[in-house]
């Protein structure tokens, strides 16, 4: 249970009310996020928008964002997250059984070039985005165009965002849990 409560669906603006059954597929996923990010009803109706925009838009096929979001979930330990987009890593025809072998390069043989790519920017940017290397940039624009830079740097940088605010606020796990330190 969320440390912070999950306002009712019904309470929520009008806005808020049309945005929760797109992007939580009728309450199926991540409701209890969208529940507690519409206390701040501005964030919530435009990051959820936002995210809804992206995905209809199809800049960048799902495949890379899902295997960026898998692997920045991973790294950041956020399980609430990984157990959501990992089953969608095979609808997009990867299966990993274990996230941690993305990020220990032990799946490489599942991986073509450009999700090799996708994981080692996702690395980049979650570990030390001040230090990622120019020879990366040069890879990526060989394969993706400045906007679909910009947009999978915004997609990664995000989900790093989610993972924080779902685990300081206890969102997908027991409020019993406790995180290693």
């Amino acid at each position: 249970m969320p440390r912070i409560s999950e306002l009712p669906v019904d309470s929520l603006s009008p806005a808020l009310q049309s945005l929760f059954p797109r992007y939580t597929g009728n309450g199926s996923h991540f409701a209890d996020q969208f529940q507690v990010l519409s206390h701040v009803q501005p964030a919530a109706e435009h990051l959820f928008d936002m995210l809804l925009t992206l995905k209809q838009q199809q800049n960048i096929p799902s495949r890379y964002i899902e295997l960026a979001i898998v692997v920045v979930s991973q790294l950041n330990r956020c399980l609430y997250c990984v157990e959501n987009h990992n089953p969608r890593l095979q609808v997009e025809g990867l299966t990993v059984d274990d996230p941690q072998a993305l990020i220990d390069g032990t799946a490489k043989g599942q991986l073509t070039d450009t999700d090799q790519l996708v994981v080692d920017y996702a690395i980049a940017v979650t570990q030390a985005a001040e230090r990622i290397p120019e020879a990366l940039f040069d890879r990526l624009r060989q394969v993706f165009s400045e906007a679909q830079i910009v947009e999978l740097t915004l997609r990664i940088s995000l989900c790093g965002f989610f993972n924080r605010f779902n685990q300081a606020l206890q969102i997908g796990e027991s409020s019993t849990a406790a995180h290693p330190v």
